[in-house]
């Protein structure tokens, strides 16, 4: 990373690099891959899954308000076991049969004794159950619980999203420098092929030496080889900015960027105070310990008692009969209040307060960090500022150094190895100039970063 952040910022000092020839767009290239980022990256897709399962969970949370109504059936039959002997024949049959005489009718039938089983035969139950909670304090508390939750995971996303901002400016400005450092050392190629060229004109005219040809051929191989890697260097960090976005390794990228507004705006973070308040990791930590309050006020209210209705609208009866007599209806109301558990319910009030106050701690540990954290970003742009303004002096005193001595050596004042050495600083300074630039860039983002400073909300992420 740091061979490609040295081959990737030097386009930014030169605006007339090949790269960098494009009419400028309207529209900010950066915002719109951030944009794109934030659409299809896969790791921000999970951690929208999670945000759609905290919704679900409390939509079922909530629904458990509502009354539940299922149907009930079901069918039994037996034959034997115990029974209940009835001898209806013997003790009414001769009654029967004496008022049969004396009214000279037969209106009393004569009755066969009876046996009653407990075990039905062909019999049937169906119905409709209605519940509903009437009182429940756990219903009420986790409705609470799974909607805390819902932002905490909406933190935990905007945490990423941040992160994601922070790495997707970073490694566009990578590409960036690996671009501009391969118009560099082609630059550098083009000086050594020129020298080589001027080098057997001089010596085709008895003024130059043998010597000096092959150095030429050195500085060319030499030039030659850091293109190649620098080559390289592009298309990795071209690579890794596209796996960001979730798009082919071989996408094109739009390298039309204003480096220099870009500096400008960055330079407002160095005197800015530190403000870690709005930071999606303090959110979540804070959304942790208030849930963690819920969890400890619904284990306390153990003791509350719980009631709840039901109503069943339904029929039974042997033989498939569905009448009058088999309809019926059935409504009552239950009571649970808790008497002993074993101490259970002191245990859990106890281990959720130790989890409260761990989340306390946690989130006091966590937001001395931050700060930590700020302070040192902010030190490190104005580090950065620092040794961009050097280089820039480094470059002009490089600059006209290797003009001076390019002309010396053409009115033979100056040797050729001296002309090689400044080449070579100036090919330094090119690209010390291009890390310095994009090192500032890079670490305004991190200050961003540190800040909570990025506006996710930007319409241009719609």
């Amino acid at each position: 990373m740091r061979t490609i952040l040295i081959f990737a910022i030097w386009l930014a000092a030169y605006p007339c690099a090949e790269s960098f020839s494009q009419t400028v767009s309207d529209e900010d290239p950066l915002e719109r891959y951030i944009a794109e980022g934030f659409k299809n990256n896969i790791v921000l897709q999970q951690k929208n899954i999670s945000l759609d399962r905290a919704l679900v969970a409390f939509q079922t949370a909530k629904s458990m308000f509502l009354p539940s109504v299922v149907f009930q059936g079901n069918y039994q039959t037996a034959d034997g076991g115990r029974n209940i002997p009835l001898p209806l024949g013997d003790l009414l049959n001769g009654a029967y049969a004496t008022l049969n005489q004396l009214t000279g009718t037969q209106n009393f039938p004569q009755l066969q004794n009876e046996s009653i089983t407990f075990l039905p035969k062909n019999f049937y139950d169906a119905k409709v159950r209605t519940t509903v909670p009437i009182i429940n304090t756990d219903i009420v508390y986790n409705k609470k619980i799974s909607e805390q939750q819902i932002h905490l995971r909406e933190s935990e996303v905007d945490t990423y999203r941040r992160e994601l901002v922070k790495n997707i400016k970073s490694a566009y400005y990578n590409y960036l420098n690996a671009l501009q450092a391969i118009d560099i050392y082609r630059s550098a190629l083009d000086l050594a092929k020129e020298g080589k060229r001027v080098n057997e004109k001089l010596l085709e005219s008895g003024k130059g030496l043998p010597a000096y040809i092959l150095r030429s051929s050195s500085e060319i191989a030499s030039a030659g080889a850091q293109l190649t890697q620098a080559i390289q260097q592009a298309e990795n960090a071209k690579l890794y900015f596209n796996s960001l976005l979730n798009r082919p390794g071989e996408a094109a990228i739009d390298s039309v960027f204003d480096a220099d507004k870009e500096l400008l705006s960055s330079s407002a973070g160095l005197k800015a105070d530190i403000d870690i308040t709005q930071r999606d990791e303090l959110k979540s930590l804070n959304q942790v310990i208030r849930l963690n309050e819920t969890v400890v006020k619904m284990n306390r209210n153990y003791a509350v008692p719980k009631l709840s209705g039901f109503l069943d609208l339904g029929s039974q009866s042997e033989n498939w009969k569905f009448n009058g007599q088999s309809r019926y209806y059935l409504a009552g109301l239950q009571l649970d209040i808790p008497l002993f558990a074993g101490n259970r319910n002191q245990y859990k009030i106890s281990q959720s307060g130790l989890d409260l106050k761990d989340a306390e701690l946690n989130f006091n540990n966590i937001q001395q960090q931050l700060e930590l954290s700020g302070n040192v970003a902010r030190n490190n742009l104005r580090s950065a500022w620092e040794v961009y303004k050097s280089s820039m002096v480094q470059m002009d005193a490089a600059s006209t150094y290797h003009r001076l001595i390019e002309r010396g050596y053409r009115e033979g004042t100056n040797t050729y190895i001296e002309t090689i050495d400044a080449r070579n600083q100036l090919t330094s300074a090119r690209i010390a100039l291009l890390i310095h630039k994009y090192n500032v860039l890079s670490a305004s983002a991190a200050l961003e970063r540190e800040t909570a400073a990025y506006n996710l909300n930007n319409k241009n992420h719609e």
